[in-house]
This record gives C-alpha cells, structure tokens and sequence, in this order.
C-alpha cells in the first residue's frame, strides 16, 4: 500500500504537470483535525480546470493513478441520476487498497467550493483563486441544536412507525419488518443520538458520517442497548431489537428533553409501547385486538 507521502506526491505532481489544472483542494476525513487516522481512509480531491471536457472518460487520467481494482464514474451512470453540475468524477479503488475520490470541476467555482465546506485544505492554488481559507475542522458536521417543535417531530415519527414493525412481524412479513425498523425507526433513533452526542459535547463533537464515531460518545450500558437494536432474522430477535429501540429511545430523548428544556410526550411513548406488546402476544389467528 502506498503511503500517504507518495499519494500526496502522486496527486500534486499530476497537477503541476498538467497546465490546465489551477488548484487542488482535499477535503473528507483527511482534511478533518478530529478524525481518526487509518490505512482505510480516501483521498477525496478536486482538480479545478480551465476546461473539464478533456478529462471525462479519459483512461489516462485512471492509468496515471494505479492498478484499479474497481472504479465508478457517477456522471455516467443513471441510478442515480447525475447531478449535471460540470464537474467529473472518478472514484478510484486501487488494487493496493488505497483510494481515491477525484473530481474535476471548473476553475470558476474553486473559490465557492473551498469555502463552502469547514474540511477543506487548499494544496495548490496557482493563482490565487481561492484565497485565505479557515484552518480545516468538522465545524459544518457538528449535530445542530433542536428546537422543541422538531424534537416532538421527532420523538412522535418514531412512536408513529413502531407499530408498522410490530404488524408486520406478526404477519410475518419479515422483508417489511426489517425495512421499518432499519429505514424508518432507526432513522429517527439516530437522529436523537445526534442530539445526545451535542448536548453531551455542547455540540462541538461531530458523530461522523452515520454515526461511525458513536462508541466514543455513549457509555458502555448505551453502547450495549445500541448494539441490540441490530436483529437478527428471527422474528423473535426483531422483537427484541424493537424494544431495545424503544428503550435506547426513551432513555436518549429523556436526556435531550432535560438538557434543552424540552417535554417529552410520555403517553405516546406508554400507548405505543403496550400496544406492541399487546401485538406480540397477540395469537396468530386473532380477528380482533
């Protein structure tokens, strides 16, 4: 695997080789002072050209980075559609593990895209185009504050899809359970440990991206009722991580709501739950509730 030098060399010096190219800027997790470090991470690049026609579906500039392992275009590709915003994409595994993201966009908007996002660092500006940018950090990734209206959103979205879990387990309708519980229900559980992560940092820790830094953030007994709400196949494991969420839920929004003054709607929370259960033990040839 190359090392971070030789890719760092490696990606410059096709810059400076290449007149059209007049700045490079990296962002991602290797532009963010509070990521950890690892082998794993991508290079994620923008070229700033004259001309961006040149380097579409152009082999050499794939051929110039490496043995590819595998590699995607998003701007050729249909599902899902591209964003037709000028720029080109290669995202480029490379047979020795390292990788990276490389974009082409158009020298006219180097100065906008550097400044609009907080993990940026410029690493070559041939003419000043961009300007003096902040030092780097994950400032524009830190969970934001809630507002009662969207906290209450929030706790009645997940106390609203529950229920589609729990029916359809008891149909055993396994593919629609899972899919309720991963999309719906843990899109909203997640939400909240957002917020926990703030109220616990004063919302100056970032999560990170789906939440891959949140063991740092949760004490072991969370961690563990996190780890819980991941099922199995069983219909019997669903249960289970059903209620673990439930619970982990409670347990979280309480926190919030006491942290930022907040009411947590109790009586939604109590129906719900013991409607649930109601539903698991309910026979699977009942005609009524």
């Amino acid at each position: 695997m190359r090392s971070e030098a030789e890719m760092m060399k490696l990606i410059l010096d096709y810059a400076r080789a290449n007149e059209d190219v007049r700045a490079v800027m990296m962002n991602g997790s290797r532009a963010n002072p509070n990521a950890p470090k690892d082998l794993f991470q991508d290079y994620d690049i923008v070229f700033f050209v004259k001309d961006v026609a040149p380097y579409r579906r152009n082999q050499a500039v794939v051929d110039y980075f490496g043995e590819i392992l595998i590699l995607q275009t998003p701007e050729d590709m249909g599902d899902p559609p591209p964003a037709s915003d000028g720029r080109y994409g290669y995202l480029m595994q490379f047979m020795d593990g390292t990788r990276i993201d490389l974009g082409f966009d158009p020298v006219e908007i180097a100065s906008r895209r550097a400044h609009g996002d907080s993990q940026t660092i410029v690493l070559l500006d041939k003419d000043n185009l961009i300007g003096e940018v902040p030092p780097a950090s994950d400032r524009d990734y830190l969970p934001k504050r809630p507002n009662a209206k969207a906290f209450d959103d929030c706790c009645n979205e997940f106390w609203w899809v529950t229920p589609y879990v729990a029916k359809g387990l008891w149909r055993d309708e396994m593919t629609c359970a899972h899919g309720m519980l991963d999309e719906y229900v843990r899109t909203q559980l997640m939400k909240m440990l957002f917020w926990y992560v703030g109220v616990k940092t004063d919302f100056q820790r970032a999560p990170g991206k789906m939440g891959k830094y949140l063991k740092h953030f949760l004490d072991a007994e969370l961690w563990a009722l996190l780890e819980a709400t991941y099922a199995g196949a069983s219909p019997e494991q669903t249960w289970q991580a059903l209620y673990a969420m439930g619970d982990l839920f409670r347990r979280l929004a309480h926190q919030v709501a006491d942290a930022q003054g907040f009411v947590y709607n109790e009586k939604e929370d109590a129906n719900v739950s013991a409607f649930i259960r109601k539903i698991h033990q309910l026979p699977k040839d009942a005609v009524t509730i």
